[in-house]
């Protein structure tokens, strides 16, 4: 144990994880979000692939505690893999039961600690500053983080449509048409989506190669990817917008999501975004899905929050996403819309 760090109770021991502790984590992580909000987003596949993410290493990455009788305790991750990782990500639990003992000090520290590395990795006039979130209804992680100079920054909404009947069908401006994903479309689909983002808070332009590298990976390789659940609107060759949407959401099986909806700019204001969530509501009603979710930010600077509800969606949960500064300097994430 780093000496260094807040000490853990007597008995108690930590160690690096190995990829084959991922089923532990994610069981973890269920019993933790089912005692905090009463639901899991946890899956143990999904999170399997999260963790062979390309530069991210779980033996690194990832730290556990143990009790004395060796059941785990909690457990931390620290997500630095993009270029240039100016924002690393921090994301921990106490396991039910083990709240109050200075778990969660001890591994907001490891999380801290082992994110600034970035700091020899990311020019010296560049801020940096760490990430981490949590479920609304966590109030202990709240506290945890304000008491360590954390500070709230913005939140996040998952948005919800139930369907008592098809949706309407999807409308789009003449000389457009709607498709789906074929596997020659996977650069195009990318750039679509990374020139999508570049006006949403906190994109950081990422060198094309480890992009697209991660892309692959956590899209394409995903285990509920399906390829008939990606839907493109184009015209002619060019892609205009995406509904990129996995066979079921992360916290109910009934209920389908879309992980990724953009339109690029000169096709904004037109209608693209609603056509392509419409037949991504439709194409879900097929396959007897009578909710469909989505994730989005709840200050969205593209309009994005008005869109979901003009589609029928409403916020059903909130996760609050807050930051702490390592270090001064010029800030590279997106902050507004030029």
């Amino acid at each position: 144990m780093d000496p260094n760090l807040p000490s853990l109770p007597p008995g108690f021991t930590s160690r690096n994880a190995r990829l084959e502790d991922v089923e532990m984590a994610a069981q973890l992580g269920i019993e933790y979000s089912l005692a905090t909000t009463g639901f899991s987003d946890v899956d143990p596949e999904s999170l399997r692939n999260e963790w062979q993410v390309p530069g991210f290493d779980p033996a690194l990455d990832v730290y556990f505690v143990y009790s004395p009788d060796g059941s785990p305790a909690g457990f931390t991750e620290a997500w630095a893999e993009r270029v240039p990782p100016v924002h690393p990500f921090i994301w921990g639990m106490v396991a039910p039961g083990f709240q109050n003992l200075g778990i969660g000090s001890h591994l907001l520290a490891w999380g801290e600690q082992r994110a600034r590395r970035v700091l020899d990795l990311v020019p010296a006039d560049v801020r940096v500053s760490y990430y981490a979130g949590f479920p609304i209804e966590d109030r202990a992680a709240r506290a945890l983080l304000e008491d360590n100079a954390w500070t709230r920054i913005r939140s996040n909404y998952t948005m919800r449509i139930d369907m008592d009947a098809p949706p309407p069908e999807p409308e789009l401006p003449a000389g457009l048409s709607l498709r789906t994903f074929r596997t020659e479309d996977a650069e195009a689909v990318f750039r679509a989506v990374d020139e999508s983002f570049r006006d949403h808070f906190g994109h950081v332009d990422q060198p094309f190669a480890s992009a697209f590298e991660r892309f692959r990976h956590t899209m394409l390789e995903d285990p509920l990817f399906d390829g008939g659940l990606w839907f493109l609107a184009t015209q002619g060759s060019e892609i205009a917008g995406v509904a990129l949407c996995r066979r079921r959401a992360p916290d109910d099986p009934e209920c389908g999501y879309v992980s990724s909806l953009g339109v690029r700019r000169p096709w904004r204001k037109r209608g693209v975004g609603l056509a392509l969530l419409r037949r991504a509501f439709g194409e879900f009603y097929g396959r007897d899905f009578r909710k469909v979710s989505l994730g989005v930010d709840a200050q969205n600077i593209t309009g994005a929050l008005r869109l979901y509800e003009k589609a029928g969606m409403h916020v059903i949960r909130q996760f609050e996403l807050y930051e702490k500064e390592i270090r001064p300097g010029r800030e590279l994430r997106v902050q507004t819309i030029e």
